[in-house]
């Protein structure tokens, strides 16, 4: 079964339920860790990851028989989404991408290829109207950004708690796709993402190197 969606609220890195500060610590070493080592990437690598990234998930069936899916706009230190949100226009797909709203939510809009800079901690955003955050209730696969995840599924955001809050507004089970640098898929057993009670799991995660299918997870969820 793909991901089954928790409906309690999902508060910060830091607040209530996150399993205590020493999680949050954690998580902010490890993303100090990747971001740093996203610095160095030059722009030939870049653009060779987006080539590379957009293949792989246009390859996949869960984005090919989806009629609507999530994307988002890269930033320039993560594997560029470019290509695949082109490619997925022009293929017809209704593409989503996410737009920032206070308290830590996220407001859809649908992808025309014109953005603008954006008010949270990704890329730029559409400039269409927004449908409301349950327009992700629309989509049939949901391609996530992530700083890291590791081999169980657990995935490490900027810390802002947005995507876990959206993905607590799914009604019915919804394939999740990260998508890293090669670097950035961790050994569960060696380097583990640290993970709190309200963080969600993906079940598929793709780097320019390849696709990886997730095993269930801790809290019960599994793979497409």
């Amino acid at each position: 079964m793909p991901h089954t969606p928790r409906t309690a609220p999902a508060p910060g890195p830091s607040g209530p339920g996150t399993g205590g500060d020493s999680v949050g610590a954690r998580k902010q070493a490890l993303r100090a860790r990747v971001r740093a080592e996203r610095r160095v990437r030059t722009p030939q690598q870049h653009r060779a990851d987006a080539e590379r990234v957009a293949a792989l998930l246009l390859a996949l069936p869960e984005v090919t028989t989806a009629r609507c899916v999530t994307a988002y706009t890269s930033t320039p230190a993560e594997p560029g989404t470019g290509p695949l949100r082109a490619a997925l226009r022009a293929a017809g797909t209704r593409v989503l991408l996410p737009v920032t709203l206070p308290g830590g939510m996220l407001d859809w809009a649908e992808d025309d290829g014109r953005t603008r800079p954006g008010n949270g901690p990704g890329g730029e955003e559409p400039v269409g109207p927004g449908l409301g955050p349950d327009a992700v209730r629309q989509a049939g696969a949901l391609i996530v950004p992530a700083l890291a995840v590791d081999t169980r599924g657990a995935r490490l955001g900027h810390g802002g708690g947005y995507y876990d809050r959206a993905l607590a507004r799914l009604e019915h089970p919804v394939p999740v796709i990260a998508v890293v640098h090669g670097s950035e898929l961790l050994d569960a057993d060696t380097d583990p993402i640290p993970v709190a009670d309200h963080d969600h799991r993906v079940h598929v995660v793709v780097t320019p190197e390849g696709v990886r299918r997730l095993p269930p997870g801790g809290s019960g969820e599994g793979v497409p």
